[in-house]
């Protein structure tokens, strides 16, 4: 197991290797002996492979255990179902000293969290990631959110957990879509960040590969490092968004029918279509059956990106990368941002 400590205003670790899912009681009372009940927020996919097995643990540790289950898809990911969560939580009495714990991919992520953040100004959530993309990105960090029809996480909160534990063996129960799906973020981390990351991904990485838990902790060390530096996204975070601010778009015009791993591989891609990494992006996205490229027009991304977080008065700030492993951040109006697309 490798120990990642994210060094912000309220710190906390994750922790990562193989079969963490059975020790989470322990871990989570480690974190915080106070703790009586746990609510556990999961997805109508994860929870028939997880959830028992889950409740059974955290009750073994001494845990009062109550769960919601919403449909899975990213359409429900909006302040409905977080109404829903909201309710059940005043309905059982939980309290300041009690917690939230979030089972599943990035959507359950992010309304665990966001729902834990408002709920009576704030209480503990403890992130498990299921999925590829939530455990390299969406569980780490604290940007939690929903969706509002006008566009993707509009509404939110930086609220931090109190720990994260990736258990990287529930990798192997991810359909191969989902797996490519995010690698389209652990692509992203090598480009923007790591150079060896880039070279170890040249020989195909799979839900099986032996090196699969140490590609997974160098993108939470990665995240770690930069959200530490960045708590609240007015710098140099924004390098995670490599790909998104487009991604985002083509996520939305699709009614979310491109999921966002694949929605960010197309991004990437088109941000980079002027630059010298081109070539190796594309490359390294068709190893992985990651698409690569889409038809959206330089009008429909401006207009796309309107009421994107990243957008500062005229200005948009993007994510670049014109050297392997080292990204930077690119301010544009948005005229300028046109005739760049």
């Amino acid at each position: 197991m490798e120990t990642i400590h994210v060094n912000v205003q309220k710190s906390y670790n994750v922790l990562v290797g193989s079969g963490l899912l059975s020790q989470s009681g322990k871990l989570i009372h480690e974190a915080d002996s106070r703790i009586q009940k746990l609510f556990v927020v999961s997805d109508s996919n994860v929870a028939p492979l997880y959830l028992e097995k889950l409740r059974d643990v955290l009750q073994s540790a001494g845990f009062e255990v109550f769960s919601f289950v919403f449909a899975a898809g990213e359409q429900n990911k909006n302040l409905e179902t977080v109404g829903q969560i909201l309710g059940q939580l005043a309905q059982n009495a939980f309290t300041r000293t009690d917690a939230l714990v979030a089972l599943g991919g990035g959507v359950t992520t992010d309304i665990a969290g966001f729902a834990a953040s408002i709920f009576l100004r704030g209480i503990k959530v403890f992130q498990i990631p299921t999925s590829l993309l939530a455990q390299v990105d969406a569980s780490v960090g604290g940007k939690t959110g929903v969706d509002l029809p006008q566009g993707k996480n509009l509404v939110g909160a930086f609220w931090q957990p109190s720990l994260v534990i990736i258990d990287t063996s529930l990798l192997a129960s991810l359909s191969d879509v989902l797996f490519t799906e995010g690698m389209a973020e652990v692509i992203k981390y090598a480009f923007i960040c790591d150079k060896n990351l880039f070279e170890k991904l040249q020989h195909k990485v799979n839900k099986n590969s032996p090196e699969l838990e140490s590609v997974v902790a160098r993108c939470v060390q990665i995240k770690a490092d930069i959200v530490s530096q960045d708590e609240h996204d007015n710098g140099l975070r924004q390098l995670l968004n490599f790909g998104h601010t487009i991604g985002h778009v083509i996520e939305a015009r699709s009614n979310f029918k491109v999921s966002h791993g694949f929605a960010v591989a197309k991004g990437m891609e088109r941000i980079s279509r002027k630059s010298d990494i081109h070539e190796e992006l594309v490359s390294l996205l068709k190893l992985y059956d990651l698409p690569c490229d889409d038809d959206i027009s330089a009008d429909q991304i401006i207009q796309g990106v309107m009421n994107d977080k990243k957008k500062r008065g005229g200005n948009i700030t993007i994510a670049y990368v014109a050297k392997i492993g080292s990204g930077e951040l690119r301010t544009m109006d948005l005229q300028e941002f046109k005739n760049y697309l």
